[in-house]
């Protein structure tokens, strides 16, 4: 592809982009994928040859660029030289609002420099618009990130921060475990917070942002981490667990009931033990089971024998549910029954230390558990004896 077609593709994404302000996805297409797009939507997208006449465009076959329903594909055969053009403008940019603003600082405030040089606003415009386009095709340019800091920094206007959340949302519907993005949504927050009466409402729909890409990729530490991060500037409701008992122990006039706590613990469970269900084999979800269990049983089912009974049959059933290996091609069905084994017998230990086995005992011996345990976790056995030793049983 030549350079002068490079450069009418770069004008051509930065037009799309400035005309539809509300694009909230971008993804790299094949030129394959183009026809079957234009097919769906019925409508023609664009194309080399519709950006320019010259007689390159012979050499590039194919569509480059499609834009529909606030939605931008971009083909994979021009991010290279889109990348190129778009660089060597934002750095251009980049130089020539340095000179006028070293210019400026040497003339003083209230001179007028001598050089002739465009004027401030127009040059930080057009280094905005280059460093957004230079970072969607490349998220990792670091230049272009600084810069935007500096010069929101500067500007302390409200819209621009807002608009710099849109920015990382579309380089995070690419990227979305882009370590610069997440960083800069951070900085975002923190200069915002404290300054805007509607710091909520940004925090609300951040954490849900947050769980739709979380949903999308479940590996993503970045995001977790983000939503972790996010924490510090949720209302009470909603901060870690660990916290709002804290303040209920200390008896925090701020913080929550005993039934409110005792709600809200019962409503984590069932969304843990959904979760099991639905991703099998994923130790971190029962390690958390375990942490609810163990808080609950401590503070709030010590004065109901009908909720630690009723709390009993609950984990037992999803035991019984988890400990049969469906598939034994799947190592996941294995180390799902190895957890839940292993679950039942902590479980044992925690319900005899809080004096609250009364009915465990006569539970464990429910026809069918022994083999269970056995088979879900055979190498553990040996431990079925000293579980029922635990339970007092002969």
């Amino acid at each position: 592809m030549s350079e002068s077609i490079a450069w009418n593709l770069l004008n051509q994404l930065e037009y799309i982009l400035e005309s539809d302000p509300l694009i909230d996805e971008i993804g790299f297409i094949h030129p394959s994928q183009f026809d079957v797009l234009n097919e769906e939507v019925g409508c023609t997208p664009w194309t080399a040859e519709s950006i320019s006449q010259s007689a390159d465009n012979a050499n590039i076959s194919g569509k480059v660029l499609w834009s529909r329903d606030h939605k931008l594909g971009i083909s994979t055969t021009a991010l290279l030289p889109l990348y190129k053009a778009a660089k060597h403008v934002f750095m251009d940019s980049l130089r020539q609002y340095k000179m006028h603003t070293k210019v400026k600082d040497e003339c003083g405030e209230g001179n007028v420099p001598k050089c002739p040089s465009p004027s401030l606003t127009i040059l930080e415009k057009e280094v905005m618009k280059h460093s957004k386009t230079i970072l969607l095709l490349c998220c990792d340019f670091g230049t272009a990130w600084n810069f935007r800091k500096l010069l929101l920094s500067e500007q302390q206007e409200y819209s621009m921060f807002m608009e710099e959340l849109v920015l990382s949302d579309l380089v995070l519907s690419y990227s979305p475990k882009s370590e610069r993005a997440w960083s800069h949504r951070r900085w975002v927050i923190k200069m915002i917070a404290g300054k805007c009466s509607n710091l909520q409402e940004i925090v609300d729909r951040e954490s849900e942002f947050v769980k739709k890409l979380a949903e999308r990729s479940k590996m993503n530490y970045r995001a977790w981490n983000h939503r972790c991060w996010l924490v510090a500037y949720m209302p009470v409701g909603q901060r870690l667990m660990l916290g709002i008992l804290e303040a209920f122990l200390n008896k925090d006039q701020n913080g929550f009931s005993g039934e409110e706590l005792d709600e809200m613990w019962k409503d984590e469970l069932d969304w843990d033990e959904k979760l099991i269900k639905l991703y099998v084999g994923r130790e971190a979800l029962w390690l958390h089971r375990r942490f609810l269990a163990s808080c609950w049983l401590k503070h709030f089912a010590s004065s109901s024998a009908y909720e630690i009974d009723r709390f009993i049959d609950n984990e037992l059933q999803l035991f019984n549910s988890c400990a049969t290996i469906i598939d034994s091609h799947f190592d996941d069905y294995q180390a799902q029954a190895t957890y839940a084994a292993t679950y039942i017998m902590w479980l044992t230990k925690q319900i005899q230390v809080e004096s609250l086995g009364i009915e465990f005992e006569r539970k464990l011996q429910v026809s069918g558990l022994k083999t269970l345990l056995n088979n879900a976790c055979p190498q553990k056995a040996f431990l079925w004896d000293s579980l029922l030793q635990l339970c007092g049983s002969e």
